[in-house]
C-alpha cells in the first residue's frame, strides 16, 4: 500500500490555508495546516513532511527564514513559498536558498501542482519518512 505524501501548509491567512489544503485533500494528499512556523516546527507531522507550502510574509518568522531555518539544522524539506506582495529580490534569494517555487498569490491551480510534482520528485522527499 503506498503511503500518501504529507504536505505541510504555513501560512497566517486563514482563507489561504482552508484553500489550500481543500485543493490537497481533494487531489489526493494528506495535508494540515499550521498558523505559524512554530506551530509546524512543534508538530508530530513536521518529520514526515514531503513538501512545505509556506507565506513568504508572516509575523515572526518568515517563510524564506522558515526555509533556512530547516536547512540549517539538516532538515532539507521541498519548500513552496506564497506571496500576496512577490518581488524580484525576495524570488531571488528564495530560489537561490533551493526553495523549488515562488508562486504569487493568486496562483493558479495548475502552477501549484506542478511545483507540487518537481517537489515529490526531488531527492530530498524519498529520505523523508512518516
Amino acid at each position: 500500500m503506498t503511503k500518501k505524501p504529507v504536505v505541510s501548509i504555513v501560512d497566517d491567512d486563514p482563507s489561504v490555508r482552508e484553500g489550500t489544503v481543500d485543493l490537497l485533500n481533494s487531489m489526493g494528499f494528506l495535508a494540515q495546516t499550521f498558523q505559524d512556523p512554530d506551530d509546524f516546527l512543534k508538530s508530530a507531522r513536521f518529520n514526515c513532511t514531503s513538501c512545505l507550502i509556506a507565506d513568504v510574509r508572516m509575523p515572526g518568522m518568515t517563510g524564506i527564514e522558515l526555509h533556512d531555518h530547516l536547512v540549517t539544522s539538516g532538515n532539507l524539506v521541498p519548500t513552496i513559498l506564497i506571496t500576496a506582495f512577490p518581488n524580484d529580490r525576495d524570488r531571488a534569494r528564495a530560489l537561490r536558498a533551493g526553495v523549488l517555487c515562488y508562486l504569487a498569490k493568486p496562483f493558479k491551480e495548475s502552477e501549484l501542482i506542478a511545483c507540487l510534482q518537481l517537489a515529490l520528485s526531488s531527492p530530498e522527499t524519498n529520505t523523508r519518512g512518516s
